[in-house]
């Protein structure tokens, strides 16, 4: 037998012994597993490859009577043999029409990590990530009582924001109209940055002084009519799906890991440090340990995607490593084309 036939069958039991233990939990002996497959090994030959297996660090053995169980390096090496499984045409459907029904970026994301938990049983995590240059659709301004203002920004990527704020002195609902149409032919699809700097100037010249609409858009400018938030928009499903995993935590470790994600901040340090593929490329992180020791028995399934109006998000699906990781790469792939494709 040459090495390149050893080293597949050395893969083809490692991988048998991997989806062995995603099936049941336990660990994995050699006459099980002799009999779960359709070749000619004999027991012992099967034990002697998973000894070599154990010798390379692909199996761990947690007590000398019992089979092994596949390690992080095992399961590292079967996620690259694997594909996403399309799931049914009839979930695909939904999902596009859900979406299509949600207008929000807000209402997407909650929904796409509710989408997630739902069809994988595990942690539906969905983010989308505000650019810093976004560009300008329009504003409006509406007069309300007490001198406040309702301040509505509208970007490009049909992000809206609103505000109200008080002001020192009484502005007519035909002072507001006049600010509003100014700003929005002189700078509908700027960045909101350049708008500001451009104002900044206009308003320094000397003519600017006696320009009435100019000095009550200052005014608003100073309440931050142009200011946007760029804190992502993030949502988490299923926390308590982790609750009822074998992870041998402690109560202590399990507190450190449901604090570790409740902490927003702590997300999306995740996703960046694992989704780091182009939109489009779906990724599979298997040990979560060095974004916190607590994830270590954690495994990531993500994607970035840049949805339909041009904002880019993020969605994956978290869970334990005994995952069924066919099925939930297909349900972070069809959930993310759902998104780019729902138009807004």
């Amino acid at each position: 037998m040459n090495r390149d036939d050893l080293h597949t069958r050395h893969r083809e039991i490692l991988h048998s012994i991997v989806r062995a233990y995603i099936e049941n939990g336990e660990p994995v002996g050699s006459r099980n597993l002799s009999k779960r497959r359709h070749d000619s090994l004999s027991p012992a030959s099967i034990r002697n490859v998973m000894a070599d297996l154990a010798d390379e660090g692909y199996l761990a053995q947690p007590h000398t009577s019992a089979g092994r169980v596949p390690t992080q390096k095992a399961f590292r090496s079967y996620v690259r043999s694997l594909t996403a499984t399309r799931i049914a045409a009839a979930e695909s459907d939904k999902l596009r029409a859900e979406f299509s029904a949600l207008h929000t970026i807000g209402e997407r994301m909650e929904r796409s990590s509710y989408v997630l938990m739902d069809l994988t049983r595990n942690v539906g995590i969905a983010a989308a990530i505000p650019a810093l240059s976004q560009e300008l659709e329009q504003i409006e301004l509406l007069p309300l009582a007490d001198r406040r203002i309702l301040m509505v920004l509208v970007t490009r990527d049909q992000t809206v924001r609103n505000r109200v704020v008080a002001m020192d002195r009484e502005c007519s609902a035909d002072e507001l109209a006049s600010i509003r149409n100014y700003v929005n032919r002189s700078f509908a699809g700027w960045k909101l940055g350049d708008v500001r700097r451009e104002l900044l100037r206009r308003m320094l010249e000397e003519s600017a002084l006696y320009d009435q609409v100019l000095l009550n858009l200052q005014r608003l400018l100073r309440q931050g009519l142009l200011d946007v938030d760029t804190s992502p928009e993030i949502h988490m499903e299923g926390m308590s799906n982790l609750l009822g995993l074998d992870l041998n935590l402690t109560r202590e470790k399990l507190r450190e890991l449901l604090r570790a994600l409740e902490e927003k901040q702590r997300l999306i340090e995740l996703l960046d440090r694992f989704l780091e593929q182009p939109p489009g490329a779906l990724h599979v992180q298997v040990g979560l340990e060095e974004a916190h020791p607590a994830l270590r028995g954690l495994a990531l399934i993500g994607m970035n995607v840049t949805m339909g109006n041009g904002l880019p998000a993020k969605v994956a699906v978290l869970g334990p490593m005994r995952m069924q990781y066919e099925r939930v790469m297909g349900v972070v792939l069809q959930t993310s084309r759902a998104l780019e494709s729902a138009q807004f």
